[in-house]
Order: C-alpha cells, then sequence, then structure tokens
C-alpha cells in the first residue's frame, strides 16, 4: 500500500514551479517512482524529447540504457521495479555542447525526502557526473571515468556509476573497451537477479 506520505510527495514533485522562471519551456516534472522500486536510476535532466513525451529516457539514451541493462521497455517503465529519478525533473535548456546541467534547485528541494521514502531499493545506477557528485559524494574528486573504474568498489554500497548513455558518448565508449566487456555484464547479471 502506498502511504499518504508518498502520494503527497508525489504530488508536490509533480507540480512544482520552482524554476518556471528559469526554464525555456514550462515546467513539467519528469520522473517516474513508486515505494516498490527495487533500482533506482539517478540521471541527470530530462531532455527535451523526454520532456515532450512526458516519459523518462524515451529516446536514443534510454534505448542504449535499456540494452546495458537486458530489461525490456515493459520492465524498464514498470515503475514497481525501476525508479527514474534524475537530478533535475525538467528539462533545463541546451547550451552550446548540449543540455544544460539540471538545476540545483531541484536537488536540493526533492531528493532526500524522495529517497527516503524509496525504501526497497537495492541498486542505484548512477549516471554522469552530476548525479555521481550527489550519490557518490565524488564532485570535484574523479572524472566519470574514473568513477566508472571503481565500479566494484561502489557496488559494495549498492551503488553503479555509469556514463551517461547520450549518443555524446560513442567516443568514450570507443575509448573504453573494458567498460562493455567488464561492467556491463556485470550490470546485466546483477539487474536480472533483482528484477
Amino acid at each position: 500500500m502506498i502511504s499518504h506520505s508518498f502520494i503527497e510527495l508525489e504530488s508536490s514533485i509533480r507540480g512544482c514551479q520552482h524554476c518556471a522562471a528559469c526554464l525555456p519551456l514550462p515546467p513539467k516534472p519528469i520522473l517516474q517512482i513508486h515505494p516498490d522500486a527495487k533500482i533506482l536510476i539517478a540521471g541527470q535532466a530530462p531532455g527535451q524529447k523526454a520532456h515532450e513525451a512526458g516519459r523518462p529516457f524515451d529516446d536514443p539514451s534510454g534505448d542504449r540504457l535499456r540494452q546495458w541493462l537486458g530489461v525490456s521497455k515493459d520492465v524498464f517503465y514498470d515503475a514497481k521495479q525501476i525508479a527514474l529519478v534524475p537530478m533535475g525533473f525538467c528539462f533545463p535548456g541546451t547550451g552550446k555542447s548540449g543540455d544544460l546541467p539540471p538545476r540545483k534547485e531541484c536537488a536540493e528541494l526533492w531528493r532526500a525526502p524522495l529517497l527516503a521514502e524509496l525504501k526497497c531499493i537495492e541498486l542505484v545506477i548512477v549516471l554522469g557526473s552530476y548525479a555521481q557528485a550527489y550519490h557518490l559524494g565524488v564532485e570535484g574528486k574523479a572524472s566519470v571515468t574514473e568513477q566508472v573504474k571503481h565500479w566494484k568498489d561502489y557496488l559494495a554500497q549498492g551503488k553503479l556509476p555509469l556514463p551517461h548513455p547520450s549518443p555524446r558518448n560513442n567516443r568514450w565508449l570507443k575509448q573504453n573497451p573494458w567498460f562493455e566487456e567488464e561492467v556491463l555484464p556485470a550490470l546485466k547479471m546483477i539487474v536480472e537477479r533483482i528484477i
């Protein structure tokens, strides 16, 4: 049964207008949550396609991420299995080299109370530098590559850092073949065990 506090928190998040004046499009918090979720995917912020679709990772990044996890769209979008909680819930806009960083206010307002409600999480998959800074406490300490190289150390804490699955990271994937050889098979086994 979903608690009253969870329902109130989700309603407050989905109705948030805190950054309305700072966003390029009207606020549209995009996330997927349920108190029974076993895997938390902590990402950056929804892109414009996700904003338009109203669903996280409904784009080529999501296709790659589902492939990495070894799950179907049905499993991926089952909120009782997988929570999708970016660092920023609204599309932040586009800059010179891609989407802008997630707005900090979002994590400050919502992240701690929301994570406190997700009590069944067995694995936190941490995508990209902003999520890694928050969930791994590594801001300014090491690159995404270094975090991913030490994935086994974080796995002992129930966390797994990954690069962002964006097509913009194709070059990174080619330069780091160990990721597909070592990390992805282990990730698929862990996800299969949990789900």
